[in-house]
Parts: C-alpha cells; structure tokens; sequence
C-alpha cells in the first residue's frame, strides 16, 4: 500500500492522520434523480436513519447531496439545495460525531451546511463558485475539490485529453495553488481525480492506475467509483449488480495509495479495506 508518511487533513476543529487508515465516505443523496438511488433517501428521517446506519456500518464520513452530478443532470437552485440537505445535516450533527460533508458546487449551500454542523465541502466544481475558497477559509472545513471536464450536462460527450493523467493532476494541484493563495490552509485540501466526470474508460483506468501521481502532491486523495457506469460497461451490469466491481476498483485504490473511499455500499466496503489491512498486516506464526 503506498502511503505518504503523514497527511494530517484538518476539517473545521477536527484533525484526520489520513496514513492511519482509509476513511469511507458513505454517500446520502437527498435528491429525486441520482442515478444510483434518486428519491430513495429523500424524507427527513428516512435520511438521518440512512446516515446512522452508515456509521454504524463503519463509515467515517457522510456525504450529503441536494443535487445530482449524474450525466446530463440539470442544476438546482441554491435554495432547493438547502431545503433538502440542511435539515439532515442539523439532526445528524446531534446524533453522531462522524465527519459531516455537503456535496455542492454553491457557496451558500456550504455556508448553511457548515452552520447546521458540516465539516467538509465536497466541490465537484473545484471553486467554480468564486465565493466558494473564502467559505473554505473562514470556517477551515475540510475541501475537496474534484476534476470534471465541462459539466453534468456536457461531460460525457465526446471527453478528449492528449494525456488525461498529467492534465487532471495539473489542474487538482493548480486549484489547491488557487484556494491556498485565497486564504485555505493546505492541510484542509483533499483531490479528487474525479471518475466517471468527462472521462472514457481508458482515462478512468489510467487515473486509477496512476494514483501515485496524485498522491504525489501532497494532499488526501479521494476515489469515488462506486457503481459507475465504469463497471457497468465492462462486467456488463446493471447498476443494482456492481458491488463485485465496486469492491474491486476501491481495494485497488486503496493499494495504489487512495485516501479516501466515496460508496454506496458501506459496510461491503469497509469490510473489504480492513480484511485487505489484515492481509498486509498479519504476522505469521514462526
């Protein structure tokens, strides 16, 4: 397992020593269209007793969503955003010390997310939002920033790089240059190569292969690849059917140094990183 010797990431109050272990982030998505569970977990309860049984399943992070990043997926207002993401955030933050994240790309959905008791910004835009680096830096939540190729709507039409490793790792270094220089900490910066964004399977694959390169620059890295169309297209499965591949991609993630685990399937995973930690770990009798 490749490791850098010690990333502390800071999320608001909270420091993470990310070279102790692989933290998974379970995924709520409080929206009516994702492409994985779209509606599923959109009543209030319904959703904070999703979130608790994550954590009780061994996730460190929830991340929480009011808008879908789907391919072709249209924007929300800002508004809608926070009705549908801030009133889980509040009643999760009473009941569980696990990290806190709001996935958007607008600044005041991750202001209100913060004050309701987030701890990380999950930006798919990586500060597309211009006030979003100064949110960042006046709270110190934890930023994640990820790499797409044009939009939701756009990305998946036709993506081309004339080497899709060294530009996604030139633009993630350039955007944690940019929000360091806008006042945030380097320690609370986390990447995001982001899988299934404006990338064909042979860029997905060579990002994934390449994760040393991203590890390199010195912030957590983040992989999210659970049930992507990735593994749809080459097991030849339906969304519903990609656990196998999911578990699969994410072990190899972790061996190739990945930080962080974004899934769908929380305790599958976590199961799968520790057995693999045993595996590397265990001392053989003499």
């Amino acid at each position: 397992m490749i490791r850098n010797a010690e990333i502390i990431w800071h999320c608001r109050e909270k420091e993470i020593c990310c070279a102790e272990k692989t933290l998974i982030m379970g995924i709520l998505n409080a929206t009516p269209d994702s492409f994985s569970d779209g509606g599923t977990f959109q009543p209030l309860e319904k959703a904070v007793e999703r979130s608790l049984e994550m954590v009780g399943d061994g996730a460190d992070i929830i991340d929480i969503g009011g808008e879908s990043t789907r391919p072709g997926a249209e924007p929300v207002q800002a508004l809608e955003e926070i009705e549908r993401t801030i009133p889980i955030i509040g009643k999760l933050r009473v009941q569980t010390n696990a990290l806190i994240s709001i996935d958007t790309q607008k600044a005041d959905v991750a202001r209100a997310a913060i004050d309701a008791g987030a701890d990380i910004i999950n930006d798919v835009s990586a500060l597309g939002d211009p006030e979003m680096a100064a949110v960042a830096a006046e709270t110190g939540a934890g930023l994640i920033m990820m790499h797409m190729q044009g939009s939701p709507v756009t990305m998946q039409t036709n993506p081309q790089y004339a080497d899709a490793v060294s530009e996604v790792r030139n633009f993630l270094e350039s955007r944690a240059l940019f929000a360091m220089k806008h006042g945030v900490s380097p320690r609370q910066i986390a990447l995001d190569p982001g899988i299934g964004f404006g990338k064909t399977d042979e860029h997905n694959i060579a990002l994934l292969r390449e994760i040393p390169k991203l590890v390199a620059i010195g912030c957590p890295v983040l992989i999210g690849v659970s049930r992507k169309s990735l593994i749809g297209r080459l097991l030849g499965r339906e969304i519903d059917d990609r656990l196998a591949g999911s578990l699969s991609a994410a072990l190899f993630a972790v061996m190739r140094g990945a930080h962080i685990l974004r899934v769908h399937d929380v305790k599958e995973s976590c199961d799968a990183v520790n057995f693999l930690n045993i595996l590397q770990n265990y001392e053989l009798a003499k």
